[in-house]
């Protein structure tokens, strides 16, 4: 069984054939698809699963907290299974390409700026939009 059907299972939720291939398919995720992408990929499993039951299942799953959604300028929402641990995104506006990265000198600024304004910072998202450096630029 795979984190998000566990996750699922765990919320009391009732698993239908469908919904554990999409669960799966979101699991073995590496990239952060959007609904069409986790359509062609379920169908290729189970050729049954239709784009409505796909569209239903990722509702349902962002609902109870089991995966994120994303909105990385691109007008398609982007799923990926709800961190653990906070990271942050650089999006390859070339590619479309999303980059997953952790820096603690930036989560410190973070936290500083809520706390010279009278805040405690308690949730945030940071997302880059940037192009490859040319060499020739460089």
């Amino acid at each position: 069984m795979d984190r998000i059907e566990k996750l699922c299972i765990e919320k009391g939720m009732r698993m239908t054939e469908q919904r554990r291939v999409i669960a799966r398919v979101l699991s073995a995720a590496n990239d952060h698809p959007d609904v069409d992408e986790l359509h062609r990929r379920a169908h290729a499993v189970d050729p049954h699963i239709s784009i409505a039951t796909v569209y239903r299942t990722v509702r349902l799953f962002d609902e109870a907290g089991i995966i994120a959604r994303h909105d990385f300028g691109d007008g398609r929402s982007r799923y990926e299974e709800a961190p653990g641990v906070h990271h942050d995104h650089l999006i390859d506006m070339k590619s479309g390409r999303v980059i997953e990265f952790v820096d603690e000198e930036i989560e410190a600024l973070q936290a500083a700026i809520a706390r010279k304004l009278g805040y405690r910072l308690v949730d945030h998202r940071l997302e880059l939009y940037g192009v490859p450096v040319d060499e020739k630029d460089a």
